[in-house]
């Protein structure tokens, strides 16, 4: 288990490469634009042209893209991995994608003699550098005890939460909870700084206390700079927030504060902001 392909070289995906290297793994890379790619390829990494070229020759696939549809792609198109990976091979998709999809996936995988898993992660761009993701795996546990060693290479929480989709399942409910709380972090430093306080000095008081957050001491720093470069794409959360509604309405599900935080980052990306970090969510208030 010593090949890993890994497909997707994004701003998270580069430092997971990294860390694989670091740990020992031969990693064989596929991304749409190469040029992404040249740190890990000076790093060692092995390039290929197409998916296809890179899928026979790795024992664990890795595939961390985009969007839903690019999953899909990806596994069940002719050419897809399904019928490119080898018999016996397993693949983890860490893309944050629809549940139904990976279930899907699954079932077609196990007809192919390959164990697929879902395996969304948490932690942005910080927790990818530094190996610290959390790892939500959704599959079967004997495959998920094999290609443990690979995802604790990359996370520091690696666990299994059922059967496929569970691991989608549970980052839904990861980006429920971010995003409210982006709203509640946001709001609380527009209101300090309305109140004519200084900023640094409240967040060192509260961060520590009953309202500290990963948010809070991860991103509001960023804001007080004015970074507003991406951990997490405003894009891609809008994204991961359309599927938690989807799933919810499937489940005659609620979700008011989902709802507001979908809208709002909406707007944002209407407003040329899809392509900035999420502590970019100040910018709606200073419109």
């Amino acid at each position: 288990m010593k090949k890993i392909g890994f497909v997707g070289v994004g701003v998270m995906g580069a430092s997971m490469i990294q860390n694989l290297m670091k740990a020992g793994f031969e990693v064989h890379i596929y991304t749409r634009t190469k040029e992404k790619a040249d740190a890990v390829i000076e790093s060692g990494a092995i390039w290929y042209n197409t998916p296809q070229a890179l899928a026979p020759n790795v024992d664990v696939l890795i595939t961390m893209v985009g969007y839903p549809k690019d999953v899909e792609q990806l596994y069940l198109a002719e050419d897809g991995f399904l019928t490119t990976l080898r018999s016996g091979a397993f693949a983890i998709d860490m893309t944050t994608s629809s549940p139904n999809l990976a279930k899907k996936i699954a079932d077609e995988g196990k007809l192919a003699g390959i164990a697929v898993l879902d395996a969304p992660v948490s932690g942005g761009d910080i927790g990818a550098k530094n190996g610290t993701l959390t790892v939500m795996v959704g599959g079967n546990e004997k495959d998920f005890l094999t290609v443990e060693p690979i995802l604790k290479a990359m996370g520091q929480s690696v666990i299994l939460q059922g059967e496929s989709g569970a691991g989608q399942h549970t980052k839904m409910v990861n980006q429920i909870a971010i995003a409210s709380n982006m709203i509640g972090v946001t709001e609380a430093i527009v209101y300090a700084k309305r109140a004519g306080l200084d900023p640094e000095k409240v967040l060192a008081s509260v961060s520590g206390g009953a309202a500290g957050s990963w948010s809070l001491s991860n991103l509001i720093p960023r804001v007080l700079k004015d970074d507003f470069s991406p951990g997490f794409f405003i894009k891609h959360f809008i994204k991961d927030m359309r599927i938690a509604l989807d799933e919810a309405k499937q489940m005659e599900l609620d979700l008011p504060g989902l709802t507001m935080a979908e809208q709002m980052y909406q707007q944002l990306a209407e407003s040329g902001f899809a392509d900035n970090g999420t502590q970019a969510l100040i910018k709606y208030y200073e419109k």
